[in-house]
């Protein structure tokens, strides 16, 4: 490693900039940058539209030419980030370039954002100038890793004290048959966020850790009101992957999997149709708002406009929460089984092969960053959630969340929450499972119709060989 720079220099400056800091005026999506749900929605949406691009494509590495006059190893890296999240991440990469004398790392951040990544990594390897570092997103994982030109980072980062340091969840994510494919980027969890002043008008009492389905439904019904236009609860009614990553909690706490042990089918039969009618029973009380628009931004509206009592989102919400001044809190979801569970939708940092000196300094650039000293700031002034169990020690990140209404909820949720599938097949499973969704919150079909439709198409999908 040479001179490979140290950690320790995270900031407890850095919190009042924050992105979850109490009364935050910007976030990612008031600046222009690409809201968290946004990512997650139109992830696996892309992946099964880029699925005829020609990832598989051969082409020369292009080392020659990446030591500059100086000696440098230059490493380039496409972040998509805009705005709060790209100034993050280049203090990061600044810090990095004055630590050391041999890798100089170029964060243009692709000139697109993460959106779009996918596209422009695929075009990319397809023209065989493709960058050493890409923001790829959990869900185009696989997709992606087949591809000769991503480095196996099993031996680099499974072997290392880097590794265990992280959630389970993560490290999962990160993991296609048994290798690990990328290193982790971006963490996030599914939680409850509720509107305290509806609850007390109500006559409602709050809801506690360990709640159940049951009482979640009886809430969302009471919290009700068509007088005043107020309803209990929402659901994103798209069919996408922001409708369908909600369910998922759901079939795990009943035992299901997304795809069964054997890798041919899916592993939901025995208990998505229960999932589904807990969808079915908010409908038919028409306590649920279920948004028709991609991105979900109108369910967030209603909520942070006082009316919806309350909503399942991730931490990205609450600058939004806390510059709409509404009295909320966060709780974890509802359980049927009373063990806690949710999902959480890491994203990743992918490494290309562009020869092994890049690919090396490529590595030693992550692991840096990766360490909860860097780790921490880009948490905090990143918007996202610790990477690892020692980040989420470290005092500048407990300040932080000291200061921030319901951040711990989430955070203390990495520790139940599991990822969805690493899988090429997961997209066309997503899809069919959003439609089942969609038909059963509408009304259109009942839990164990729509289930029986999902099932066929998906495992249609997983017949494919791959």
């Amino acid at each position: 490693m040479g001179d490979a720079p140290g950690g320790g220099t995270g900031s407890a400056g850095t919190d009042t900039t924050g992105l979850w800091a109490r009364g935050a005026r910007s976030s990612p999506r008031h600046s222009g940058g690409p809201s968290r749900r946004h990512l997650l929605h139109t992830g696996a949406a892309l992946a099964a539209g880029a699925a005829s691009a020609p990832l598989l494509a051969g082409c020369a590495s292009s080392e020659a030419g990446s030591v500059g006059p100086d000696g440098r190893i230059t490493v380039e890296m496409w972040h998509g980030q805009a705005d709060t999240g790209r100034k993050a991440i280049q203090s990061l990469v600044d810090d990095f370039n004055r630590r050391q004398s041999r890798i100089r790392v170029d964060a243009g951040g692709g000139g697109v954002v993460a959106d779009a990544m996918l596209q422009k990594v695929t075009a990319a390897l397809a023209a065989g100038s493709y960058p050493d570092i890409a923001l790829i997103f959990g869900a185009d994982l696989a997709r992606v890793a087949r591809s000769p030109r991503v480095v196996d980072l099993t031996d680099t980062l499974r072997d290392t004290p880097y590794w265990p340091r992280l959630w389970g969840s993560v490290r999962e994510a990160v993991t296609l048959n048994g290798k690990v494919r990328a290193a982790p980027a971006v963490l996030d969890t599914l939680c409850v966020v509720y509107n305290r002043k509806l609850f007390r008008q109500a006559g409602v009492p709050y809801p506690k850790p360990g709640w159940t389905w049951d009482d979640f439904i009886r809430t969302a019904r009471l919290l009700t009101d068509p007088g005043r236009g107020t309803f209990g609860t929402s659901w994103p009614g798209t069919g996408d992957e922001d409708t369908v990553w909600r369910l998922w909690p759901l079939v795990w706490d009943l035992g299901g999997e997304v795809i069964a042990p054997d890798g041919h089918s899916i592993g939901f039969k025995d208990v998505g149709e229960r999932a589904l009618a807990t969808l079915a029973r908010l409908a038919a009380d028409r306590s649920v708002y279920v948004d028709p628009k991609p991105g979900s931004e109108q369910m967030h509206q209603v909520f942070i406009g006082g009316r919806m009592g309350m909503m399942a989102t991730g931490p990205w919400e609450l600058p939004d929460i806390v510059a709409g001044k509404v009295d909320y809190d966060v709780v974890a979801p509802p359980t049927y089984s009373g063990r806690p569970c949710t999902i959480s939708g890491p994203d990743t940092w992918t490494v290309f092969d562009n020869g092994p000196a890049r690919s090396r300094a490529a590595v030693e650039f992550l692991r840096w960053l990766g360490d909860p000293a860097q780790d921490v700031r880009w948490a905090v002034n990143g918007g996202s959630l610790p990477l690892s169990t020692a980040t989420a020690r470290r005092p500048e990140w407990r300040g932080y969340e000291g200061r921030t209404t319901g951040l711990p909820v989430f955070t203390t949720a990495l520790s139940t929450a599991r990822v969805r599938p690493v899988h090429p097949a997961y997209p066309q499973i997503s899809q069919a499972v959003g439609e089942a969704i969609v038909a059963v919150l509408l009304g259109r079909s009942s839990p164990a119709e729509a289930l029986r439709t999902c099932a066929e198409k998906a495992d249609a999908a997983l017949l494919i060989p791959r």
